[in-house]
């Protein structure tokens, strides 16, 4: 599977789906998941937002939730692999906020795909601080596909997502390959301006929203 189909993937798993039944039992990790899972569908499901008006909106009510699941900084280190220990302070600050960019923005623009797809809690692992949970997404044109979450503990009794395996596939391992692959041959640095550049096509997406419906209104008219 590519990165970008493992992203869209991703992306379905957690903003288009509705928990489908309690498990017989769950520890602490997948109840966290699936809280915030129902959060998400939530605001997917609250007519009040679905306008395009309050777009912008919905899709920070969105990236708020996302932060709630994800560890971007775990990810993105353990994506980077070896490369992340020669990174300053500021460097990691910097990649790891562009990198939770491109992550967000990838998944938020298909939110409005969601038709009501079901996922199953099969359980999770728990090992000290390090959990994994595993699901199962129902879907009427792929049938069940198995979906891990690897997940740590962050705080008390806080868990975050820092990996997901579909069907085997893990995003740390899609993303691992492709940034050592540009930093072997075009270095660090453009690793940060490709991230970068992404980053400001979607600002610049995010600017063109208001032009976009503007002129699509005038078209109706």
């Amino acid at each position: 599977m590519g990165v970008r189909a493992l992203v869209v993937v991703i992306a379905v798993i957690l903003t288009m789906l509705t928990a489908a039944g309690r498990d017989a039992w769950a520890g602490v990790p997948s109840e966290q998941l699936r809280t915030q899972i129902e959060r998400a569908v939530k605001v997917l499901e609250d007519p009040s937002l679905a306008t395009e008006s309050r777009t912008v909106e919905r899709r920070a009510t969105i990236r708020r939730i996302a932060n709630d699941i994800f560890d971007f900084s775990e990810t993105t280190r353990r994506s980077l692999g070896p490369h992340w220990q020669a990174r300053t302070r500021e460097e990691r600050e910097e990649i790891t906020r562009l990198f939770a960019d491109l992550l967000e923005r990838s998944y938020i623009g298909k939110i409005e795909m969601y038709s009501g797809e079901k996922i199953q809690f099969l359980g999770d692992t728990i090992e000290g601080d390090q959990a994994i949970v595993r699901t199962r997404l129902v879907t009427k044109q792929s049938g069940e596909i198995p979906v891990d979450y690897r997940m740590h503990r962050v705080a008390g009794d806080r868990w975050l997502t820092y990996d997901v395996s579909i069907e085997g596939v893990s995003l740390i391992a899609n993303y691992r390959a492709q940034f050592n692959k540009i930093i072997q041959t075009a270095g660090y640095k453009a690793l940060v301006q490709k991230l970068a550049a992404k980053e400001q096509e979607g600002l610049q997406a995010d600017r063109d929203l208001p032009i976009k419906r503007a002129s699509q209104a005038n078209s109706g008219r």
